[in-house]
């Protein structure tokens, strides 16, 4: 079971569910029990339950030799809403207006190397253009040597959570033993010094109350007694971030021409809609891509007492899986859900608890609204300056890249030249 869900997760799940119905158990190696569910009312019952009580700090320890002990991804209650909120204030609607800029120039710097009428993979070319906006929106370093310095480590450092063979080398050796295996350490230090290095210059920065980048509105946060963040703290949230918003708002844009191309009156739809400016259905596209591909297939909650979910009783200990593929997929919610239809979102706002793409409740991703924006902004760029079609007969498949689903072939489309 163990090696099957490692190779064919979303397989795995849809033949569990088939078999007991939407609530099934998995016991894996180091992870200990899973519980999963996906029926909408025990989702809701996990993402609204008492935080305290349902600790996902604890089932993301994996990630601890990566993200350090202070990422808002391992922290529980009440130590997560502390670093929550010094963390919200970036992802405000109104900050992220000012990254448009920043994103649009990367998409398109981007897009105009594509090769014209030649196959291309949609995938790192969607990675490149993440980790650059990363770069430009998360550290403000827009150019030179330290842009290049900390594009080449970040790329390399971070290929090891998303490297299957990596990861499942470190899975197999656990967060400790991780931690002091020679190599990923050196690794992981060459990184920080860069990360402590960039800190420590932009703390000295006189224009750092002007600049809107998200590392010097982290500097200017407070806890509520008036700390600054450590330096400590700084490189972990950064990482944070770096893990978290790159490889995954590269994945969904990949899906997401992969699906445009192989859905000519869908991209023609959006094509128009982009023209008119009125982005209702580039929304739609976004949150159908996101609901029929999700990037990751679950989220974990850890039962720190027993507690009734979906009508039965938990023991501690467990931890409780809602499935964001399965309940993406759930017909008597979304009709004909293996189809391609982004005007159901039109037709239908997403609900709170049928639409998870980004988790939910209080641990919902606080990059969420970004990850969005950023989509919407890249495709703009692209179904603007070039004409979507397939690079083959075959639709691409899901397959694994350690926790993200990705295409299978790279997102492999042919992107010409739109006519003047």
């Amino acid at each position: 079971m163990t090696w099957r869900w490692w190779k064919q997760p979303l397989q795995t799940l849809e033949e569990c569910q088939a078999r007991y119905g939407d609530m099934f158990t998995f016991r894996l190696p180091h992870e200990g029990t899973w519980v999963f569910v996906s029926d909408p009312e025990a989702v809701k019952q996990v993402f609204t339950g008492d935080p305290n009580l349902l600790h996902a700090g604890a089932a993301n320890i994996v990630l601890l030799p990566l993200l350090g002990q202070h990422s808002v991804l391992l922290l529980d209650e009440p130590e997560h809403m502390v670093q929550r909120k010094l963390m919200l204030p970036p992802f405000h609607g109104k900050r992220m207006q000012a990254y448009r800029e920043v994103m649009s120039r990367a998409a398109a710097e981007e897009i105009e190397r594509w090769p014209t009428d030649a196959p291309v993979r949609a995938r790192p070319r969607m990675q490149a253009v993440t980790l650059e906006v990363i770069l430009r929106a998360v550290f403000g370093v827009d150019e030179g040597e330290r842009l290049a310095r900390l594009r080449g480590e970040l790329r390399s450092t971070l290929d090891l959570p998303n490297n299957p063979r990596r990861a499942f080398f470190m899975v197999v050796l656990g967060p400790e033993r991780l931690k002091r295996f020679p190599p990923f350490r050196r690794k992981v230090e060459r990184v920080d010094r860069l990360l402590l290095e960039e800190i420590a210059s932009r703390r000295q920065a006189e224009d750092l109350a002007e600049r809107d980048d998200i590392l010097s509105l982290l500097l200017q946060a407070t806890h509520e007694d008036g700390r600054p963040m450590s330096d400590r703290e700084l490189r972990d949230e950064l990482m944070t971030l770096l893990v978290a918003g790159h490889e995954t708002t590269a994945t969904a844009l990949s899906w997401a021409i992969e699906l445009l191309a192989r859905h000519p009156a869908e991209l023609e739809r959006l094509e128009a809609d982009v023209a008119g400016a009125d982005g209702a259905y580039l929304d739609a596209v976004i949150k159908e891509t996101l609901r029929l591909r999700p990037v990751v297939a679950l989220v974990l909650r850890k039962l720190v007492e027993p507690m009734e979910i979906g009508g039965r009783l938990l023991p501690a200990g467990v931890s409780v899986a809602p499935s964001i593929y399965l309940v993406h997929r759930n017909p008597d919610v979304y009709p004909e859900p293996a189809r391609f239809r982004p005007e159901r979102f039109l037709e239908q706002p997403a609900g709170t608890y049928t639409w998870i793409p980004f988790g939910g409740g209080v641990r919902r991703c606080l990059g969420g609204a970004f990850a969005e924006f950023e989509m919407s902004v890249v495709l703009r760029e692209l179904v603007t300056r070039r004409s979507l079609r397939p690079a083959g007969d075959t639709p691409e498949h899901s397959v694994r890249s350690t926790i993200t689903n990705v295409p299978s072939r790279g997102a492999e489309v042919i992107a010409a030249s739109r006519p003047s």
